[in-house]
């Protein structure tokens, strides 16, 4: 038997949990100092934008791409398993265009997503009387990504977890990782996992603690530098639906995303705020009004509705590389690393969990 420990239970840790419980041999163990589903992803929106973001071609659009794919299976499959369901949006994403000189190049995608075989449509304002909520005086034209989703990030991981307990995967959630622990004459290989609630035998250590990956890896030669990045949102309450009960596609316009709940409740996030030259970034109350104020402009109904709540969530940003890690920890011949997902943890937690197995089987 392999006994595999798996630092972190945001999204993306109980994606690898739960998809490693496939695999026949293994003993896995999840570690987190706190309850799943905290941190980054309980401020995520789940916004899933894989046809209609601007990667084409190489790892970035093949994880968007093997992720879209594996949610329209993981969804229905979590929700027998954990008999619990998962508010997932199959209406699709719809990005606003404000500059006509944007339109070529959105054009050149959907050409382009046509011989991969996604679906874009562009829509002019005709077309963009579907959706009756948006300010025609602002839009020109909008980009409609029906293979595109949304999902609920903390149910969503809570059913990772609840699945991956059925299959025999266990999980501490008292226990802050302190270190890990190799012996005198063989300092590359992690033997345990030293935590608050006591040590854990490893044959694999997966870290897949976003922020908190940096501290289990400043010992090393090569420490990954993971640094916040804050971001804020608030739930609206609305008296009626905006636009067609029967339609409610996710609206993403300025970088503003405008989620819908059911119920007539939204998301509408979010900010991007960095840290200062401390490294530390707290909350501007400002910057969450002029996002506000920016999805007022485009949807003006919203003008009128009640605030239920805000809140916010730290981002973990890899600095001076891009976005995600997922690869060896240099000085470890059995310490992967699957953490700094940025903005897009929820996204691409499937195409990761796939790659941490895939890496495992080698």
């Amino acid at each position: 038997m392999t006994h595999v420990v798996v630092v972190g239970c945001g999204v993306v840790g109980a994606a690898i949990a739960y998809e490693l419980s496939q695999i026949p041999d293994l003993s896995i163990t999840v570690l987190d100092r706190q309850p799943p589903a905290q941190a980054a992803t309980g401020a995520a929106l789940g916004v899933l934008m894989g046809a209609i973001s601007q990667k084409v071609k190489g790892n970035a659009w093949r994880m968007r791409q093997f992720s879209i794919q594996r949610y329209e299976t993981l969804i229905p499959e979590l929700e027998a398993i954990a008999q619990q369901p998962i508010p997932y949006n199959r209406q699709g994403i719809l990005m606003l265009c404000f500059d006509v000189e944007a339109l070529p190049r959105w054009q050149q995608l959907a050409e382009t997503r046509q011989t991969q075989g996604w679906q874009l449509e562009i829509w002019d304002r005709e077309e963009l009387r579907r959706c009756p909520q948006i300010n025609p005086e602002k839009v020109l034209a909008a980009i409609y990504s029906p293979q595109d989703r949304q999902v609920d990030p903390t149910a969503l991981t809570l059913a990772l977890v609840k699945a991956a307990q059925t299959k025999g995967v266990t999980f501490h959630f008292d226990a802050q990782v302190l270190g890990l622990k190799s012996t005198a004459d063989d300092s590359q290989t992690c033997q345990q996992v030293q935590t608050t609630a006591g040590n854990f035998s490893a044959d694999w250590v997966v870290i897949a603690a976003g922020l908190g990956s940096t501290l289990l890896t400043q010992a090393g030669i090569q420490p990954v530098d993971i640094r916040p990045v804050l971001g804020q949102a608030l739930q609206l309450q609305l008296e009626n639906p905006l636009g067609d009960r029967n339609f409610q596609p996710v609206i993403t316009g300025d970088d503003i995303h405008l989620v819908p709940l059911g119920n007539e409740q939204y998301w509408v996030g979010a900010t991007v705020e960095f840290p200062n030259n401390a490294g530390e970034v707290s909350a501007d109350s400002a910057q969450l009004d002029v996002v506000l104020e920016g999805a007022i402009a485009l949807c003006p109904a919203l003008a009128q509705a009640k605030i239920l709540k805000t809140w916010s969530g730290l981002r973990p940003r890899p600095y001076g590389r891009p976005a995600p890690i997922i690869e060896p920890l240099p000085e470890y011949t059995n310490v992967l690393l699957a953490t700094g997902h940025y903005r897009n943890g929820v996204l691409l937690a499937p195409a990761t969990a796939q790659a941490v197995c895939d890496l495992l089987a080698k």
